[in-house]
């Protein structure tokens, strides 16, 4: 018995191992580093520091404090953690502004704690961090800001405290789902009735007061203006969350589908200026959406991410062989690899640069140089080598980096099974597809390419079945028509 038990636990390590590839995670400067750590110095300052002033302080007072002080500090260091968990990639600047966010609403129980429902301090702050990072980073949020009281003179009724838990985890939940700004509307007006109906209920129907007074909207502890107020700060949340978009690079779902939009001034252009690699990048949003949707990746933002990967084609579109008209190559009369290899190399630059001055999100803007990673311009560096050229493979390969995302390295798959799969005679089978598809993702593998991109085995096979299912609508036969002298048929 014992000895299958090992083999069981041996066999579930190698599994694991071969599974989940190890990735780095995301460094952070020193500067970025001492900030933080002295926002969370704040938070527990501000969180415990009303211990200190008890009279006469006494040593169980001030280990009482000590206690608070490092408790407050732990759990900040617990939601850094949990919002590296859920977001691998997220910046230093995100991370400063969650904590942030905690530090004005730990001040903002100390100094309005009387005046202003706990519903108004704390989910509003839970709806633009579910936005933004996800709804694990928001529940854990959500849990710290509602447990960590700085004034314990301030008692919150059971029910109130369940109906705040509750309608925070909705607002959490359902913020990460949300893809547009009607939506957030919607929530911003349903979640305020929900807590009116349920302290109503719960709570009784006393201190609900329909007068109008001086202090009708700041009178903590009346149902109805308890609501009321929640839903003014919510309405106001969703007028500046482009602005914490901005500021901090959130990158919220609404905001993927807005810079999907085709009728952007740069998605314009490429279709216009490069139409030939317009229609390939559509071609590989098909591919890549399907295969994204196989592994339960994120689909808006492969999509949006998709769209800009090659818009720096647009410096030069005829260098580009999808928009050549098949007369004229420029790199014919260049007559010279390494350059060609050279301005191949400059369609990712300057596709950078389109990113930066069209303010692309950090996200969106990974995807230019990542869905070609370090490959190699193997035509032209067969070229070099049919020219008896001794140079470097160096200098024929990407700058990277490799792809760092499922997203961005399911883009690059993508992107290299697109043209082979086009160029397939209509008649072929799904076997010698399935075959093409597998030898392109192999290579990519045997090159390093998704080295770091946490892509697990059973996440490839997927993909190769998705890319394999999106050849198989797109390679239909059309019926021939007969054709008339009116050609009515159609």
């Amino acid at each position: 018995m014992q000895n299958i038990t090992t083999i069981l636990k041996k066999l579930f390590y190698l599994w694991r191992r071969s599974q989940v590839p190890v990735k780095q995670p995301i460094k952070i400067s020193r500067i970025d580093n001492l900030i933080i750590f002295l926002v969370c110095i704040l938070i527990s300052i501000i969180s415990s520091y009303k211990r200190l002033l008890i009279s006469p302080l006494s040593i169980t007072d001030i280990f009482s404090w000590l206690l608070t002080f490092t408790e407050i500090f732990i759990i900040s260091g617990i939601l850094i953690l949990v919002s590296k968990k859920e977001n691998p990639t997220i910046s230093s600047r995100q991370i400063i502004f969650i904590l942030t966010l905690l530090l004005a609403v730990q001040a903002t129980k100390i100094a309005l704690a009387s005046t202003i429902s706990p519903l108004s301090m704390i989910i509003p702050p839970a709806l633009i961090i579910s936005q933004g990072m996800g709804s694990i980073t928001a529940l854990a949020w959500v849990s710290i800001a509602s447990l960590s009281w700085p004034d314990q003179a301030v008692s919150i009724n059971n029910y109130l405290f369940f109906i705040l838990l509750v309608c925070a985890s909705v607002v959490s939940l359902l913020g990460g789902r949300i893809r547009n700004r009607v939506q957030l509307l919607q929530l911003s007006i349903f979640v305020p009735i929900g807590s009116f109906l349920s302290q109503w209920i719960l709570i009784g129907k006393d201190k609900i007061s329909f007068i109008n007074n001086q202090d009708f909207v700041l009178s903590n502890g009346d149902k109805f203006s308890d609501s009321l107020l929640l839903a003014i700060v919510m309405f106001f949340t969703i007028l500046f969350i482009p602005i914490f978009e901005s500021i901090f690079g959130l990158l919220t779902k609404a905001r993927l589908l807005e810079l999907a939009d085709k009728e952007k001034p740069l998605i314009r252009r490429l279709s216009l200026e490069a139409p030939g690699t317009f229609e390939h990048t559509l071609l590989i949003c098909g591919l890549a959406e399907e295969a994204t949707r196989m592994i339960g990746g994120d689909i808006d933002l492969i999509k949006t991410g998709a769209l800009y990967h090659d818009v720096g084609k647009l410096y030069a579109p005829n260098w580009f062989i999808e928009n050549q008209d098949g007369l004229k190559n420029p790199h014919d009369e260049l007559d010279d690899p390494i350059k060609s290899a050279q301005v191949l190399q400059a369609h990712v630059d300057e596709g950078l640069k389109f990113a930066r001055k069209n303010r692309l999100p950090k996200l969106i803007a990974n995807f230019i140089p990542e869905h070609q990673g370090t490959l190699k311009m193997g035509y032209f560096f067969q070229k070099a080598q049919e020219k008896n050229l001794d140079i470097n493979e160096y200098y024929f390969r990407y700058k990277g980096p490799i792809p760092q995302s499922k997203e961005t390295a399911i883009l690059m798959l993508a992107d290299g099974c697109e043209a082979a799969l086009r160029a397939m005679n209509i008649n072929a089978s799904d076997k010698e597809a399935l075959e093409t598809i597998s030898n392109i993702i192999y290579s990519r593998q045997k090159d390093g390419q998704l080295d770091d991109s946490n892509l697990s085995k059973g996440e490839i096979f997927l993909i190769k079945r998705a890319f394999l299912n999106v050849w198989k609508r797109i390679r239909h036969r059309r019926i021939q028509y007969p054709t008339s002298k009116n050609n009515t048929f159609s």
